[in-house]
């Protein structure tokens, strides 16, 4: 049977590429938006926010998304360094910064020929709500690696304390990787980072966050729009590879699991093992996820940020194309919004 395309024009379409980096999806809506409005990257996602959240909702949520989806949308830079500005969007909301989000979309740009891909010495300027990122690009084992440098990473607390129902007391670190997450040795607390477990955790790290964030308000030192708790990252020693220095498993958003080490939470964690580890600049550590998928982060400099020590972490990864896909919505659906189901 062939099926005719050309009658769904009454439909309204949205054109998208998907990818995955180390695992973590990537939805990056190529068409079908309209204008974002804004000078500032920042303004840019207000204004999604306060106008386009249906379509948000749409990519995202079932039947054309998932609890665990993820997106981006690419838009005209606001700074005159960079080549793009991108948008993250998930399951909650707008995101501040997206690691594997920053790969994922500079491998397809690449990939696709929009952006050529840069000489030795040259990098590619991001605009992300959380402040400019540079990213690079080179092949390695026959793959492309996309490593980008990421805003000022640092600590805000050293092992702070709450008490979780029917777990009791958890101790947890607090760092900025471009967002706010809470860190917490699952090793201390006998629970498995594995894929059979991740209800467990998805349980267990809503609870820290929600209690994290009645205990310690934050404030970050620039911009106000980023003084929120993302997520919570359980560590583990207990990795599959030798040459892993330890498995990340976030749990962010309403509950999303990353399926990658998470490019914010591995930068921050340079931070935090800058403090506890006394890890030294150029010194790379891999990190895995929860499906096996690594990672790589190395401090590149060291600074004050705002009276913060801060570093500046250079993390790395790979993506790969998974689909393009025309997602459509016709007046009659009667979920244009979708729905979520755990």
């Amino acid at each position: 049977m062939q099926f005719n395309y050309h009658n769904f024009n009454n439909y309204q379409l949205i054109k998208t590429i998907d990818a995955h980096t180390e695992g973590e999806p990537l939805r990056i809506i190529t068409e079908g938006y309209p204008e974002i409005i804004g000078k500032t990257i920042l303004q840019k996602r207000q204004y999604l926010t306060e106008n386009l959240d249906h379509l948000r909702q749409l990519l995202m949520f079932e039947p054309r998304g998932h609890a665990d989806m993820y997106g981006a949308l690419i838009t005209a830079p606001c700074s005159k360094d960079a080549d793009f500005g991108i948008l993250f969007m998930h399951n909650e909301g707008y995101s501040s910064m997206c690691g594997h989000g920053i790969i994922a979309a500079v491998s397809v740009a690449i990939e696709s020929q929009t952006i050529k891909m840069p000489n030795h010495d040259e990098y590619i300027g991001i605009d992300s709500p959380a402040g400019f990122i540079k990213a690079y690009a080179k092949i390695k084992d026959d793959n492309l690696e996309v490593s980008f440098d990421n805003v000022p990473s640092f600590v805000e607390v050293l092992d702070q304390e709450v008490e979780i129902d029917g777990i009791g007391k958890v101790t947890y670190d607090i760092a900025f990787g471009g967002a706010y997450y809470a860190f917490v040795d699952a090793d201390n607390l006998g629970i498995n980072c594995t894929p059979e477990n991740q209800q467990t955790l998805i349980n267990l790290g809503r609870l820290i966050k929600e209690a994290v964030m009645k205990n310690y308000p934050l404030l970050h030192p620039v911009e106000n729009d980023l003084s929120f708790l993302y997520g919570t990252i359980f560590y583990s020693k207990d990795t599959d590879n030798q040459s892993s220095h330890s498995r990340h498993v976030c749990i962010f958003a309403d509950g999303e699991v990353d399926r990658s080490p998470t490019g914010t939470g591995v930068s921050a964690r340079a931070a935090l093992l800058n403090v506890k580890e006394h890890l030294k600049t150029h010194t790379p550590v891999i990190i895995e996820s929860i499906v096996g998928g690594k990672m790589t982060v190395n401090i590149q400099k060291i600074m004050n940020y705002h009276g913060k020590n801060a570093v500046t972490p250079r993390v790395s990864g790979r993506a790969f194309v998974t689909g393009v896909h025309q997602f459509m919505l016709s007046d009659k659906d009667i979920f244009p919004k979708g729905f979520l189901l755990r």
